[in-house]
């Protein structure tokens, strides 16, 4: 009995091994990837992307996608509205208050090891970097709309997607997220929306 607790213990702690090696591995390609993306030096971006990652900057979008459900589906319009804002309530609140705080990964403008080689292209400011709420929320709001909306607007599918998946490389290019970051904010973003446009057609059908 004691030699098969030692047998077992030893598959752990080599297990262990393998997966702390792993995980090592994994976070030095995603630091070379962001540097690769970081690095890119291009003047029309330095001065488009930072405006391009702006909340305010997609302000007439959000304006026509609310006036959009509101004159297509009068009847539900203001339901669709009151779940985006739910959506991007539960989807920041994942990431800002849940993930990043048990994860506590510094971004990459604030990493001592790595900030001497970062291009910051914005003020790189506090909190952590894993997951990216930039790309959370965004790609919480694309899914929201691309399974709300599934079957009718297919076009708005290819658009909404790349639109989340720009705007969440775009910090990394402006230094205050690792590609990592981005990838586990898209994932979790598009689990959220999906789920809440799920709830949605559980209780309201498009008009």
């Amino acid at each position: 009995m004691v030699r098969q607790r030692y047998k077992f213990a030893t598959f752990i702690d080599a297990h262990k091994r393998s997966m702390t090696e792993g995980l090592e591995y994994l976070l030095s390609l995603d630091e070379r990837l962001f540097l690769w993306i970081n690095g890119f030096q291009s003047s029309w971006m330095d001065s488009f992307i930072p405006l391009y990652r702006h909340k305010l900057f997609w302000a007439p979008l959000y304006i026509f996608i609310l006036t959009f459900l509101i004159w297509n589906f009068p009847r539900n319009g203001l339901w669709m509205i009151l779940f985006i804002v739910l959506t991007i309530g539960f989807s920041d609140t994942i990431s800002s208050q849940w993930i990043k705080k048990n994860v506590e990964r510094l971004r990459p403008c604030n990493q001592p090891e790595l900030k001497d080689e970062v291009i910051s292209r914005i003020r790189c400011g506090g909190g952590y970097s894993f997951t990216s709420s930039h790309a959370t929320n965004h790609a919480a709001l694309a899914s929201f709309l691309i399974f709300l909306l599934h079957g009718r607007k297919k076009w708005w599918g290819v658009l909404l997607a790349l639109w989340a998946v720009t705007i969440g490389l775009s910090q990394v290019y402006v230094g205050v997220h690792y590609p990592l970051d981005i990838l586990g904010g898209l994932f979790v973003g598009s689990l959220v929306g999906w789920l809440l446009a799920w709830l949605f057609h559980r209780r309201w059908q498009l008009e």
